[in-house]
């Protein structure tokens, strides 16, 4: 069985077709349109692309915002247009096939949790370093969502009162020193700290997340303080969360954890030493993900290979998306 995943991002749709062992088959990626019908339109443009390749039996979708309990409406996604949009049902109706929704953390982790580095773990948690902390809690296999389909917000626990001012409304919040963003922000202060300081950072475009990681491989001081900074907040952060959900395995994942080498040794010390228990408990395994980018692609189609499997057509019958050969 073949189904459609697709990570709905706030710059770009990337979807792919992806089999029963996780692996991709064939992807098409376009622009994020403005706009609620628009987005409606390139996902269908996507999936019926893909359905013209590939026989295809479900979608699903991984939305960076707020799912439903029941998986069918986004109730709230701040890069993209949709606002307690009933997504699932509009596109199943337009498409012909079942499609099912999922926060992108809980469907990246989902899917390190079938195919990847937390593979078997009885209580895994995903952290997801990107422009913001993404968070996903896996508890025998199953996706916890709580109540109402929003947690767990991990990038919004807060890590220091009265600190640095969140989106979000808080202040201090674990995201805000533990990201790509935090990454820039830390070494713009640590310049205005130290002015005499030598740093390439200084010089030429803007200081981003990407651009300290590449000045601290280099050896630059600045850079190599910002990377030490982050990793003290990943460890405190983490001791936090296990605080709370002792889990078996953590797993790093997003764009940040591609900078892994130069600040994960330092976090795994920093959360064995603040973990409450510390030198009395086992102590979690933190892995960095190995799926990558397409980990929102292959937990999506792995959810919608589930919704397929549970409203399975009489055999032989194929479900298609209307308009594709």
């Amino acid at each position: 069985m073949l189904t459609v995943g697709i990570d709905v991002g706030g710059t770009s749709v990337r979807a792919g077709v992806v089999d029963s062992r996780g692996a991709v088959l064939d992807t098409t990626r376009t622009s994020t349109p403005s706009g609620g019908a628009p987005l409606e339109e390139a996902i269908a443009a996507a999936v019926t692309e893909l359905a013209q390749r590939h026989e295809v039996s479900a979608v699903g979708l991984a939305v960076a915002g707020f799912v439903s309990e029941d998986q069918r409406t986004v109730r709230f996604a701040p890069h993209l247009a949709w606002r307690d949009a009933p997504v699932a049902e509009v596109m199943s109706q337009r498409l012909g096939m079942p499609v099912v929704l999922e926060h992108d953390a809980n469907a990246a982790a989902l899917a390190e949790h079938r195919f990847g580095a937390a593979r078997g773990a009885r209580v895994a948690v995903l952290v997801a370093l990107g422009t913001g902390i993404g968070g996903a809690l896996l508890v025998e296999g199953r996706l916890f969502r709580g109540a109402y389909g929003v947690a767990p917000e991990l990038g919004h626990l807060r890590v220091v009162p009265g600190g640095r001012a969140c989106p979000c409304g808080k202040q201090g919040c674990w995201e805000r020193y533990c990201s790509g963003t935090a990454l820039s922000a830390t070494a713009e202060e640590l310049m205005r700290r130290y002015p005499d300081a030598p740093t390439v950072l200084a010089d030429g475009p803007a200081v981003t997340g990407r651009r300290v990681a590449g000045a601290a491989r280099e050896g630059d001081p600045v850079a190599q303080r910002a990377m030490a900074e982050l990793a003290k907040w990943l460890g405190e952060g983490l001791a936090l969360v296990a605080d709370v959900y002792d889990p078996e395995v953590v797993v790093i994942g997003g764009g940040v954890s591609e900078s892994a080498p130069l600040f994960l040794d330092e976090a795994r010390q920093r959360y064995a030493s603040a973990v409450t228990g510390s030198g009395h408990r086992p102590l979690a395994r933190i892995r960095t993900a190995q799926l990558g980018d397409d980990a929102g692609i292959v937990g999506a189609a792995a959810l919608a290979r589930d919704l397929a499997g549970a409203t399975a057509a009489p055999r032989g019958r194929r479900t298609a998306v209307p308009g594709a050969s």
